[in-house]
Formats: structure tokens, sequence, C-alpha cells
């Protein structure tokens, strides 16, 4: 009888107060994981305060930052790292949050949150959507410490890289989901990451302007013009300091359009990468 129900309301759909409902739980879930694990957001504040604080410093001759769009000026390697570095706190939450779905496919928690009768579309956005949240908060922590470090960007700034940090955080959110889809394994996972986290924040514009990757090689250059990561940390420069780059924009949108589809299609049980390992709570 109960399924009889759940099948005859998913056909006349769900009313927008049931959707609100619905998202809050997946986002106070995902709240509720981070705060009990602080050593998450201890983790996600040291990497990029190590680079901040040790590397910067030690490139500071060697890597001088001559005045690019959007500087108005000759900047400080940390003050031109600090995008990046934002990117970066991003980039492993993505990743974070995509190695808690695969410890909840293994533990079949992920089956209860799938096999509900809201659209699959709904469930895996919303999960994303609070994920990226957590990102900007930690983003946030992040710069507060950087201000008094005397890496500050101007007052509006901190404003108006809002709306680009939570573009760039369901691009690269989305990109985790992607991967998750197709680990088969907790163990396995950390190779992975390693295998995308680093070649992604490298060959980049995190932490050297693209134009001195291109002086020493060309072929580096378009590898980083590919990368995904080089226009998320260039839209988060530019909205620094209240501009629009239009291209990285383009791209960044189009990505994450891109993953989120394909997030969508690999969990989907008849047609994606779960179908070949029994469904969505990783039992074949």
């Amino acid at each position: 009888m109960t399924i009889e129900l759940d099948v005859e309301r998913a056909a006349r759909g769900f009313t927008l107060k049931q959707y609100v409902i619905c998202w809050n739980g997946i986002v106070w879930r995902e709240a509720l994981r981070f705060l009990h694990q602080r050593e998450r957001f201890v983790s996600a504040l040291v990497r990029p305060l190590v680079w901040l604080f040790i590397f910067a410093a030690g490139f500071r001759q060697v890597l001088g930052v001559s005045i690019i769009p959007p500087y108005q000026t000759y900047v400080l390697y940390e003050e031109y790292i600090t995008p990046g570095l934002m990117a970066m706190i991003q980039l492993f939450n993505g990743m974070q949050s995509s190695l808690t779905m695969v410890y909840d496919r293994e533990t079949g928690t992920m089956r209860t949150l799938l096999v509900s009768p809201f659209p699959r579309w709904f469930l895996l956005t919303s999960k994303l959507m609070a994920g990226t949240l957590v990102s900007v908060l930690q983003v946030y922590a992040y710069l507060l410490i950087a201000w008094f470090w005397e890496v500050q960007a101007p007052p509006v700034g901190y404003l108006t890289v809002l709306p680009a940090l939570i573009l760039s955080g369901l691009m690269l959110g989305a990109l985790g989901m992607l991967i998750s889809s197709v680990i088969k394994q907790l163990e396995n996972f950390s190779g992975v990451m390693n295998f995308v986290i680093f070649p992604m924040f490298f060959a980049s514009s995190a932490l050297y302007p693209l134009w001195r990757v291109k002086e020493s090689s060309p072929l580096l250059y378009y590898v980083c013009e590919f990368n995904p990561f080089t226009h998320a940390t260039e839209v988060i420069r530019f909205a620094l300091y209240g501009e629009v780059t239009w291209s990285s924009l383009a791209v960044v949108c189009g990505c994450t359009i891109v993953f989120m589809v394909g997030a969508i299609i690999a969990y989907d049980p008849a047609r994606g990468m779960l179908a070949r390992r029994g469904g969505p709570g990783g039992a074949t």
C-alpha cells in the first residue's frame, strides 16, 4: 500500500513546500556531518595556508607578477595566488563530498536517498548545493585569516566574489560527484583524488600566470587553457576585483552543466555506471 501511494504521489508531482522540506533535510544532513567532522574543516584550511605562509614567501622573489588584468598595478605573489587557493579549497571540498557519496553507497545510505519518490536530479542537485555552501564557508574562513596576513582584496570584492564561489563550487562539486559514480570501493578513492586534484591544480593559473607558462612550455600552456580549474580560478580572481571574464565564465557554466548531467545519468540505475553494480546501494 505504501509503495502504491508513493507511486501515485510521484505521478501527481510534489508541491513546492515538499521540495523545500526535502532540500532542507539534505542540506542539514551535510551541515551536521561537516560540524561533526572538525578535522575536515581544519584540513581544508591547512593546505592553502601552507602555500600562503611558506611557499608564497619563498617564491615571492622568483615568481614576479607583471601588471595583468584584473590587477591595476604590481601585486605581491601572495595576492596573486589567493584566488587559486580559494579554488583549491573548493576542489578539495568537492572531492571530500564525493568521498561521502562513495561511503554512503557502501553502507547503503545512498540507496535510501535515491529510492525516494523525489526526482533523482533534484536529490543530486540538492546534495551538490549543500556541499557548495560548505565550501563557500571554508573559503571565507580562509579569507579572514589571509586578511590578518595583510592579503586583502577591495572591500566590495568580498561580496562580488560570492556568485563566483557558488558557480565554481557547483562545477567542482559536480566533477567530484561524477567521479564518485565510477569508483567501486572506498579504498580506491585516495588514488583517484590524487590523480585528479594535483594535475588540475598545478596545470592551471592558480600558482603562476599563463604567460609565464607559455614562455617555458607552449604545450603546458594549452593544457592549462583546457583545464576547467584554470577558468574557475580566473572567474574568482576577476570577481574579487568586481570584474567579469566572460570566456572563463562561459567555460565554468558549460562544464557545470556537463558534469552535472553526466552525474545524473551515471547515478541512474537504469542507464548509468551504477546499473552495472546492482543499483545505488552498491550491491551486486
